[in-house]
């Protein structure tokens, strides 16, 4: 799940070595912390938030298919 979230990040921003993401996991939880380059993080919030939504989309849908609940937060 990490390294789909990570591809995705890394082709919307222009400094894609910059991306960082962290993964923590419990039992019934994932969290993944997204880090990007200053100039960048528009990019992954995108307008009125869409980009960002998306992302969490992905990755709850990839999460139920583990049954787990994910929780994605863009870290600045």
């Amino acid at each position: 799940m990490k390294e789909v979230i990570e591809v995705i990040a890394r082709a919307l921003v222009d400094e894609p070595d910059e991306v960082n993401i962290a993964e923590a996991k419990s039992d019934d939880r994932i969290l993944l912390e997204i880090k990007v380059a200053q100039q960048d993080v528009g990019k992954i919030i995108g307008r009125q938030g869409r980009i960002i939504k998306a992302i969490r989309n992905v990755a709850k849908s990839l999460g139920q298919r583990e049954g787990k609940r994910v929780s994605v937060e863009l870290w600045q």
